[in-house]
């Protein structure tokens, strides 16, 4: 580093003494103008008075401070300006310090784009903040842009960042106020921003925004006496008209004098809000503080720095300001949480809604950007190999090794404030294309506008223009008088005119993080969806097609979009044929894909590893192990975990053991339909592709049905315990009986929990008529017994929808009963009369739909069933319940009958034995034929006692069927003698 002149410490105190005097006219004009106006010195003095003696502070400061305005085309400009003039050595920029390493890499992107820090897991924050998020938008029409490509691309340049961390940002941030930096919508929000794509809106999230440059009134009577007298909508316009315009073509003296005066007019009148300015004035302190530490530690000369930061913070009282400052500022160490840094992109749409800013100020600035750089020729600096720019012809010079001392700036606010606005004369040629394009986006969004249409825009927006006091009209006067033209009182598209004149000036530009500057994770997404040949970095939605059964390595690129469908937002990947369900794999699948669009998400997983089986294996632990967690959410975690990282069962077996401890520790049945439904699936699975159970799942049935047996009683009991949770506790544990019953449960603790069960509500007492039945203890026939009971009271009759609601959720644990529910609906049909009946529907139509979706068609097949299929055939139909019962049959017909058959068969054996041969070798048996048996009846007559003992065991009593010995085949000796012995035999032999 070059050593300075020797004159040069003659020649800058005799500027620093020059300074003191440079702005003693304008005081003795403001003390004349404050005791005119307010009859004498007071507080009005003294804030006019201040505001130049905090001018004339920052005027004096040796280290140059250059003012800006976050996203101003006059401060961007200003900024390249001055860059070329002093070619400084160590630029300070007021951005967060630990975002410095990321910088480098804007040149990868497409502006506007967001530098990042995040964290994901908090250490030393309340947990409710996580995620934290923290980002600083970037534009081209910016001055912070500027300095950042002026410092990087050029030799023995510094870029130091000297605002405060990441970390500092949450540390003192209260989370209790409410500030533009964490708004969504500012108070400039019009239609047109409530009508903008939420995707592009929200691309930010919710995110804490960095104000570099924030410039805005924070005295609400200040903002709005400026609107009303400015004849604007809002402060955006206002600023554009009053400040943009009559500093885009003046010198920096002159620009540095003006920001100073409206930030330190800000800051005087701004509200003693105790919180927010402590924040400020510890900005202010941490910034001259690191500016101090590193020029004490490089030895560099303040007259060879530039300080860039916003007007508000230029214009500051603390102690700590300038390289003199007195004050010894101590900066507290950070917190123990990870951050994370990155660039995400932005767009111009989610600038304004976080800043507060009128939608399409951002697009308009833009604009104003390029016309001024054609206008002035002033060559901006850019970022080499910058996406979207064209390549600088010439390279950054060096910088110069000595520069001659500026000379004191003059007073330049006072010829400022006393010079009357300069009028620009109309550009009848820009004025006109504006028309002419407006009413052709017009028409292609539907409107009926015309020629005529165009003119009338032109001479509304000079009307507007006259009636606002400019002979120019702007952009936000163009833009009112082509919805007053155009629009009318119908909106035909889903643009209005608002927002198509916003497109027309440069639209909602989105930026883009290229490949290079993507985390790990983001560029290994990419890099494994390769095979599908899209271009799935740039916006918009493409559409994927996966034959797996032909192209075997598409089976990878499922993996992963189905984990990113877990992981990213709606949209973002999007199924539109295929299934992945445990157990299935789809062999053919489509998808609508936009990691373009969504690429702030998959950046943001990067933050939380190095690869996408890695996140999601840590947002299901991290779900699964969470306070709020239960039982349904730690089994929706083990499912994901099957489902979509296969391959081992060491996490499925952790989220197991963990939702076993889960249930054991609940007290209420929220989540039982939820448990039911996956601890189903999950058996399924395992049945069908393990060999064996695994533990945890035995461990879960077993403790699931004590666990669901303990809380059946109070459940049914409970008011804040729906039918509908009910029903999913007792299909736990009705179709988990069997398995429970082989590891070791009882069925009396059920048996008991059902009888200590005594519900008011009548959807329960459904509920538990229905347990009973399954259990055995209520019979099907005394069932339908109390529902013809209920309908047959005319003081149940409004509350028998209800019963039927318990009915239909009874299905989940009884399936066999819908044929009882069909009988029930149906006979509530057949009896009620229509001045019961018709109020009645609506209910009943609701609850089937809102309670019982998922069992609404196990009742429709058992209709199907049980009503004819023709319409013919239903007036001659009777329902089975009401059919007569068949006449009993008298066993001595029975045994008759049985009898005439065996002497048929033996005589068909007899007359035919050739083909009973054939039968016997047709069913491999080659026993032969079996030896002469003596015949039944001999056997009855020759052992008479024998037949009597039999009957005697079987309690038959009846004696002998008739007489004598009747002459019969042998199989009839026994039925013969004892008819009910035989019945009563048959019986015995049927139930073993």
């Amino acid at each position: 580093m070059s050593a300075a002149p020797e004159n040069a410490p003659v020649v800058r105190e005799s500027t620093r003494a020059a300074r003191e005097n440079t702005f003693a006219g304008l005081r003795g004009q403001l003390h004349e103008a404050a005791a005119a106006f307010a009859g004498g010195p007071d507080a009005l003095e003294g804030i006019l008075l201040g505001m130049v003696d905090d001018v004339d502070r920052a005027v004096r400061e040796p280290l140059e401070i250059f003012p800006v305005c976050h996203h101003s085309p006059a401060s961007a400009l200003a900024m390249a300006r001055r860059l070329r003039e002093k070619r400084p050595k160590v630029v300070y920029l007021e951005l967060c310090e630990d975002m410095a390493p990321l910088l480098t890499e804007l040149r990868n992107c497409r502006l506007p784009v967001a530098v990042q820090a995040f964290a994901s897991e908090v250490d030393g924050f309340p947990p409710e903040w996580a995620p934290l998020s923290v980002v600083a938008p970037i534009t081209e029409a910016s001055a912070e842009y500027q300095a950042i490509a002026y410092a990087l691309d050029t030799p023995d340049v510094e870029l130091v960042l000297v605002d405060r961390s990441s970390d500092h940002v949450f540390q003192w941030d209260s989370r209790g106020r409410s500030t533009p930096e964490a708004a969504g919508e500012g108070p400039d929000g019009d239609k047109a921003a409530a009508d903008e794509d939420a995707t592009e809106t929200a691309l930010h999230g919710e995110a804490v925004g960095v104000e570099i440059g924030d410039l805005r009134p924070r005295f609400a009577e200040l903002e709005e006496h400026l609107l009303r007298h400015g004849k604007v909508r809002h402060w955006s316009e206002w600023w554009h008209q009053y400040v943009e315009l009559p500093l885009g073509d003046g010198d920096h003296d002159t620009y540095r004098q003006v920001m100073f005066l409206i930030g330190s007019l800000f800051r005087r009148l701004a509200p003693g809000d105790p919180s927010r300015v402590r924040v400020d004035e510890d900005r202010e302190r941490y910034m001259w503080t690191r500016m101090r530490e590193h020029l004490a530690a490089t030895g560099t000369d303040p007259e060879d720095c530039l300080y860039v930061c916003g007007a508000f913070h230029a214009a500051s009282r603390v102690e700590e300001f300038g390289v003199a400052g007195s004050g010894a500022y101590e900066i507290s160490p950070r917190s123990a949480t990870t951050w994370q840094h990155g660039l995400i992109p932005s767009s111009h749409a989610a600038i304004e809604a976080q800043f507060g800013l009128a939608a399409g100020s951002v697009s308009i600035a833009a604009t104003e950007w390029a016309k001024n750089l054609k206008r002035t020729r002033v060559r901006p600096y850019r970022l080499a190999g910058q996406a979207g720019t064209k390549k600088s012809r010439a390279k950054q010079a060096a910088v110069p090794a000595a520069q001659a001392a500026r000379p004191a700036a003059a007073d330049r606010l006072s010829g400022f404030l006393g010079r009357p606005p300069v009028l620009d004369s109309l550009d009848e040629a820009e004025l006109l294309g504006w028309c002419v394009d407006i009413v052709s986006a017009a028409r292609r969004a539907g409107y009926l506008a015309s020629t005529a249409d165009a003119i009338a825009v032109f001479e509304t927006s000079i009307l507007l223009a006259g009636m606002r006091d400019r002979a120019k009209p702007t952009p936000y006067d163009f833009q009112d008088a082509a919805v007053t033209c155009i629009e009318k009182d119908a909106v035909p598209g889903r643009r209005d005119v608002r927002r198509l004149v916003e497109i027309m000036m440069g639209g909602d530009r989105i930026g883009q993080v290229g490949y290079d500057s993507l985390p790990p994770l983001a560029r290994d997404v990419h890099d494994r969806l390769e095979p599908l040949g899209l271009k799935l970095q740039q916006r918009g939605v493409r559409r994927a097609l996966l034959d797996m059964a032909s192209r075997p390595e598409l089976r990878d690129c499922s993996d992963v979009l189905w984990m990113l469908r877990r992981l990213l937002p709606q949209g973002a990947a999007r199924t539109v044929m295929g299934e992945r369900a445990l157990g299935e794999r789809s062999i053919q699948e489509s998808w609508d894909l936009a990691l373009g669009t969504h690429q702030r998400a998959l950046i943001e997983l990067g933050y939380e590893g190095v690869s996408i089986e890695q996140v999601l294996e840590q947002r299901l632990r991290r779900a699964a192990y969470a306070p709020q967690a239960t039982a349904a959410t730690v089994l929706e975690a083990l499912e994901d975990a099957t489902l979509y990282l296969g391959g081992g069962r060491r996490l499925a077996d952790e989220l197991g053991t963990r939702a076993l401890a889960v249930l054991s520790s609940e007290r209420s049945v929220d989540g039982a339909p939820q448990v039911l439904r996956r601890v189903r699936r999950l058996l399924a699975y395992y049945r069908t592709s393990e060999p064996v159970l695994p533990p945890w799942i035995e461990s879960f049935v077993k403790a699931g049905y004590a666990h669901y047996c303990t809380l059946l009683p109070t459940a049914f009991t409970d008011e804040d315990a729906t039918a509908g949770q009910v029903a999913a506790m007792l299909g736990f544990l009705f179709g988990m009986e069997s398995l429970a019953l082989s590891l070791g449960c009882d069925r009396t603790q059920l048996e008991l929990a059902v009888a200590q069960s005594h519900p008011e509500d009548p959807s329960k007492t459904a509920l538990l008529w229905a347990a009973q039945v399954q259990l055995g203890t209520l019979s099907r026939e005394q069932l339908r017994a109390r529902c013809d009971e209920l309908l047959a009271n005319p003081l149940v009759v409004p509350a028998y929808p209800r019963y039927l609601s318990g009915f239909v959720h009874a299905l989940e644990p009884v399936p066999g009963l819908a044929d009882v529910v069909v009988e029930a609906v149906s006979n509530a049909f057949g009896r009620l009369p229509d001045a019961v009946l018709l109020p009645w529907l609506p209910t009943l139509i609701g609850t089937l739909r809102a309670g019982a979706a998922d069992l609404a068609p196990l009742l429709i097949r058992e209709a199907g069933r049980i009503f004819p299929s023709r319409l013919a055939a239903l007036d001659a139909w009777v329902p089975p319940w009401r059919a007569p019962a068949p006449a009993p049959v008298r066993r001595a017909a029975q045994a008759a009958g049985q009898a005439a058959d065996v002497r048929r068969g033996a005589a068909l054996a007899a007359a035919h034995p050739a083909a009973f041969d054939a039968l016997a070798d047709l069913l491999g048996c080659t026993e032969g034929w079996a030896p002469a048996a003596p015949a039944g009846m001999a056997l009855l007559t020759a052992h008479p006692a024998t037949c009597d003992a039999v009957a005697d065991l079987l309690g038959c009593t009846e004696g002998w069927a008739q007489d004598g010995p009747p002459a019969a085949p042998a199989g009839a000796a026994l039925t013969a003698r004892h008819p009910g012995a035989a019945t009563a035999l048959e019986s015995l032999l049927a139930g073993t």
